[in-house]
């Protein structure tokens, strides 16, 4: 229905459009009055006015009218893809067909020409060639000492500076090489210009001749450095020489057909032919490398899949192992899109394919090569481990430790940043990306500062908590200036999850700030959770804040024996919220500061062994007493328990009077914690000097005493033997048995004696 009104608009748009301009001019001013009085069209222009949607198309069409190069730009947009893409098709395929028919004419030409005329200019470029290749074989002769040195010389380094020692040595070599292709190269120029055909002058083949020569032999010079052959230690990639020679010969076999096609036939061909003929001979070059070079990939894909999957493996870093595998699976498509490219590139652009896609080979060489050499580096240096200085690591036994934990990790990140760079100088080298330019845009800019405000946020804070903590270590250490005291371990345990905890806190919240991230609502509502979980969770609040005043009261330290909760252990873990104690029976708690209510610690000051030690009421208790400070004046003998006791024995007397002893109770002073052991220690020695001089210790045991004798004799106690049927058989039993067995003692129970 619109096109049906645009066909109808049409007319009467140029109707109206002529009506505006005779208005504006003034020769329109005397016939404006007849214009006025065409009714039938001001009604039908009226008519297109009212309907909404003939009205929108008589606007579009004014504007269109009113902007042509606007119109063009969006009937262009319009275009579909497919149509762009069958002109572009069409344009390249009549481009190609023409191109083919010059060639095929300009070939014709040349077939009736005279090429004898041409033998004498063929044998003179054969001369050049023959002496700038010979001359390049005898400097590579002439190198082979120093390519064996430096071999012998790489060889023989151990593997700690193996690496940078072999990429300088390389780099010397390919220096060497570099040189020789010069010499050659120099040498050819001066065979050319005073030994060839007229002096001074050279003609143009020859001089494409040679520098076709410069650029494909730096070119295969370059990749000598990853796939030497002969020279194991030249060899940057890790291949075997059988494998490094076979890539280095395919390499070097296409790098010079497409080198001397592309750098010396093309041009000749356009130079005394005609550009037509040149762009084809560039096509069929380029097409037969890459059926070459795709018969090569496809042959050896099975096996640089491996190659390449066995180096993912070997790998440590999981960046690289992904990267890896991805292009063990993928290599052959890369290879064979970069072929392909050579060619495309070649039928669009022939004048400019081979300099363009030189240089971007090349870019994305180099930046392959160093980026590898880098990440080889920190390879090297994160499979190191950092030697701290003896006395260092005295008086920090585990910094060494921490930096070999904490410098892996940021060479990781590092080397994950060199490969992100190389990725962007590859595409940047392809024109796929322009990094100079994002470097430059502020995106880039900003990107790139806050990445490294990021690291260097980290960087800060780890290099913090490494100090403090090692700090807390040299203060706990018993090999620092003094030892420190129960107390401050505790103190210092506590304070060092504290800070690792605020090291944390703040951490995140300054690289969010840095990220751009507004971190002022993060913070209230940090406080708005703080405050509901200290709402639901008013147990573990009261946890903490009862750990506190524990505390702050000294009442529990790592390593006292307490009584906490009615368990009694040693305190093995302090946080801020539970006691985690270790029982007599090996036994963990783990006990809430909350649950506790009371706290016995034995370890404060000093402690006492008290002992109470009961005799027989027979003996003399100050006979005892002498006997007890003798066992202690024996514990004093021992240096090994002597050290632990802090004063004399205490002897408080007789503390009770007990049902079957007399108690006599003795205290010693000890260091806290060592009363049981001095404990120990003199109650062995009480037993043995108590039962050295015959006084009694009782023990629950019946004491017949019938209390005649005060030194405890008794008179023989009157036995009544109460008959049983077992003892009146056994009695009758024995009278039957002969007088002898009857006296035998060895025949049973002697009733008379008894």
């Amino acid at each position: 229905m619109l096109t049906t009104h645009s066909m109808l608009i049409r007319p009467f748009l140029a109707f109206f459009l002529l009506l505006i301009a005779s208005f504006s001019s003034p020769s329109f001013a005397q016939e404006a009055d007849k214009a006025t009085d065409t009714q039938p069209s001001s009604a039908l222009l009226a008519d297109l006015l009212e309907n909404p949607e003939t009205r929108d198309q008589l606007i579009s069409e004014l504007r269109a009218l009113a902007d042509p190069e606007k119109t063009q730009a969006a009937e262009e947009q319009q275009t579909s893809l497919v149509r762009q893409i069958a002109d572009s098709t069409q344009a390249f395929a009549q481009q190609m067909t023409q191109q083919l028919l010059e060639a095929l004419e300009v070939t014709s030409e040349l077939a009736n020409s005279d090429w004898h005329l041409m033998v004498p200019y063929a044998l003179n470029f054969l001369y050049v060639i023959i002496a700038t290749l010979l001359s390049y074989l005898v400097l590579r002769k002439l190198a082979i000492p120093l390519f064996r040195y430096a071999d012998n010389l790489v060889s023989t380094r151990p593997g700690a500076a193996r690496l940078v020692t072999r990429l300088v040595i390389v780099l010397g070599a390919l220096l060497v090489d570099l040189l020789a292709i010069l010499l050659a190269w120099v040498t050819g120029y001066s065979i050319a210009l005073f030994l060839i055909g007229e002096l001074g002058e050279m003609s143009t083949v020859q001089s494409l001749f040679l520098n076709a020569f410069l650029v494909i032999e730096v070119f295969k010079s370059l990749v000598r450095m990853f796939f030497s052959a002969r020279y194991n230690g030249l060899r940057l990639l890790p291949f075997c020489a059988e494998t490094a020679a076979y890539w280095n010969a395919w390499i070097a076999k296409i790098s010079s057909f497409i080198g001397y096609g592309m750098l010396l036939l093309v041009p000749v061909v356009n130079f005394y032919a005609a550009p037509a003929l040149g762009h084809v001979v560039s096509l069929l070059v380029m097409l037969t490398a890459f059926v070459y070079a795709l018969a090569i990939i496809l042959q050896n894909k099975k096996r640089v899949a491996e190659n390449i999957s066995e180096q993912a493996e070997n790998s440590d870093f999981a960046f690289t192992k992904i990267i890896l595998n991805m292009l063990s699976r993928s290599w052959h498509l890369l290879a064979i899109a970069y072929f392909a490219g050579l060619l495309l590139v070649t039928a669009i652009r022939p004048e400019d394919a081979l300099p363009v896609i030189l240089q971007a080979s090349m870019q994305t060489l180099l930046a392959i090569v160093v980026g590898l050499f880098i990440s080889a580096l920190l390879t090297q240096v994160i499979s190191r481990q950092v030697q701290v200085p003896d006395d260092l690591k005295a008086r920090f036994p585990a910094l060494q430790a921490r930096l070999n934990e904490f410098i892996p990790t940021s060479l990781k990140f590092v080397r994950l940043i060199i490969m992100l760079v190389v990725f962007a100088f590859v595409l940047d080298a392809w024109s796929l990306f322009d990094f100079s330019a994002w470097l430059s845009s502020d995106t880039g800019s900003r990107l790139l500062g806050t990445v490294l405000s990021v690291a260097i946020i980290l960087l800060i804070a780890k290099l913090t908590w490494i100090a403090f903590a090692s700090w807390v270590e040299h203060r706990l250490s018993p090999t620092g200036r003094s030892i420190a005291s129960a107390r401050q371990q505790t103190l210092l345990k506590l304070l060092s999850n504290a800070v690792m905890i605020m090291l944390i806190v703040f951490t995140v919240m300054i690289s969010l700030a840095e990220l751009g991230l507004n971190i002022g609502p993060l913070i209230a509502g940090a406080g708005v959770v703080g405050l509901a979980i200290g709402f639901g969770a008013q147990t573990l609040v009261k946890d903490v804040i009862t750990g506190i005043f524990i505390q702050l009261e000294n009442a529990i330290n790592t390593g006292d024996v307490v009584t906490a909760d009615g368990i009694t252990g040693t305190a093995e873990n302090l946080t801020i919220r539970s006691l985690g104690l270790r029982d007599r029976f090996g036994t963990y708690h783990l006990i809430p500061f909350s649950s506790i209510t009371t706290v016995s610690n034995y370890m404060r000051g000093y402690g006492y062994h008290v002992g109470d030690y009961g005799v027989a009421y027979r003996e003399d208790t100050d006979d005892v007493t002498v006997h007890l400070r003798a066992a202690f004046d024996e514990l004093m003998s021992d240096a090994e328990q002597s050290k632990d006791i802090m004063d004399e024995l205490e002897v408080q007397g007789v503390s009770e009077l007990a049902d079957s002893a007399v108690n006599i109770r003795v205290r010693i002073k000890t260091l806290p914690g060592a009363q049981w052991s001095v404990g120990r220690a003199y109650n062995r020695l009480v037993k043995r000097h108590l039962d050295a001089a015959s006084i009694e210790i009782p023990f629950p045991h019946f004491t017949l005493y019938f209390g005649q004798n005060k030194d405890g004799s008794a008179p023989p106690a009157p036995l009544n033997l109460v008959s049983t049927p077992a003892s009146r058989n056994a009695e009758k039993s024995l009278e039957q048995q002969p007088d002898e067995a009857r006296s035998n003692p060895q025949s049973g129970t002697d009733f008379d004696e008894a």
